[in-house]
C-alpha cells in the first residue's frame, strides 16, 4: 500500500518511526514532511499529503502532530478524505470498521510510540465491514 505520511514539529519524532514502521511491513512511505523538530504551520504539510490520497496518488494519509486535533480537521477539508483521530485499538478499529477512514491522525504528546505503533497496524489491517456503514459514509461524502 502506498501511504502518505506527514506532521508539524510536534508530530516529528513519531513520523518519523512510523514512516520505518510502514517500510518495514512492506508498504511505500511517502513523506510529505516537515522534515525537523523546528515550528512550522501544520496546514502546509498536512494538506498536499491529503490532496495525495484524494487524487488517487496514495491509498492512505497518516498525520501527525501534538494533539492531532489540528492535523485531522485540515485533512478532513479535502474531499474524499475521511480522517479519523485516534487513541486506542478501539478507536483505530472502528474508524476503520465503521467509516472506512483512509486518513488516521495522531497526536504525539497524547500517545506513546508503542500505542502509536499499536494504533497504525490496527488501522491498516481492519477492513471496512460495508452493510450499513456504506449509506453512511455516502451521507458524509454528499456534504463535501
Amino acid at each position: 500500500m502506498k501511504i502518505a505520511i506527514a506532521s508539524d514539529h510536534a508530530g516529528y519524532r513519531y513520523k518519523e518511526a512510523i514512516k520505518s514502521h510502514l517500510e518495514e511491513r512492506g508498504h511505500e512511505a511517502v513523506d510529505f514532511g516537515t522534515d525537523s523538530e523546528e515550528s512550522v504551520d501544520y496546514p502546509t504539510f498536512i494538506r498536499p499529503a491529503a490532496l495525495s490520497v484524494a487524487a488517487g496518488e496514495c491509498d492512505r494519509v497518516i498525520v501527525l502532530g501534538g494533539s492531532g486535533n489540528g492535523e485531522a480537521m485540515t485533512a478532513n477539508r479535502v474531499p474524499g478524505v475521511r480522517c479519523a483521530l485516534c487513541w486506542d485499538e478501539t478507536s483505530a478499529r472502528l474508524a476503520r470498521q465503521h467509516n472506512d477512514a483512509n486518513g488516521l491522525s495522531l497526536g504525539q504528546r497524547l500517545v506513546s510510540l508503542k500505542m502509536a505503533l499499536l494504533i497504525v497496524d490496527v488501522w491498516l489491517d481492519t477492513p471496512f465491514e460495508g452493510g450499513r456503514h456504506v449509506r453512511r459514509i455516502k451521507a458524509i461524502d454528499a456534504v463535501e
